[in-house]
């Protein structure tokens, strides 16, 4: 386009130079990201505002706890595992030292692991089961109770030796 004799714009294309120049060149000085972002308690002030994982929802400060009290069982609540793992190894135990002869008393040890781990997930609350809560409590214990009476089916249907 050329421009016309009455126009007053420059026929010049008006872009901005590729280099900045020294005035702008200047870098600006460092503000941390939490001194521009709001304060806690001054976004929960605010209606409508959405609360972050900081501020979880119907809890005050005093009632949030550290993230690694939340991630971290107590050592207690691996008692019922550690007991059903104890009783799972001793089966297992029994029936490799025994051979055949003793299959039918380490399925007998494995059946009472497997049922016994059933009824702790079952009677236990989600943060005194430990290891033994791995989905839901109804998926756990049914899984548990279904292996537990198979292994108890075999364990009886052996034979004696």
């Amino acid at each position: 386009m050329s421009a016309a004799p009455g126009d007053a714009t420059p026929a010049t294309p008006s872009a901005a130079p590729a280099t900045p120049s020294p005035a702008s060149a200047s870098p600006a000085p460092a503000v941390p990201s939490s001194a521009t972002a709001t304060p806690p308690a001054a976004r929960a002030a605010q209606p409508g505002a959405a609360s972050g994982p900081a501020a979880p929802v119907g809890r005050g400060a005093a009632g949030r706890r550290s993230r690694a009290a939340r991630a971290k069982p107590a050592r207690a609540a691996q008692l019922p595992y550690l007991l059903v793992l104890a009783i799972a190894i001793g089966g297992l135990a029994w029936m490799w030292q025994g051979g055949i002869g003793r299959a039918k008393e380490g399925t007998l040890a494995l059946a009472g692991a497997m049922l016994i781990g059933a009824l702790a997930r079952l009677v236990l609350p989600e943060a005194r089961a430990g290891m033994l809560a791995s989905r839901r409590r109804l998926v756990d214990v049914v899984s548990l109770a279904a292996l537990g009476i198979g292994l108890l089916v075999a364990g009886l249907v052996l034979p004696t030796s």
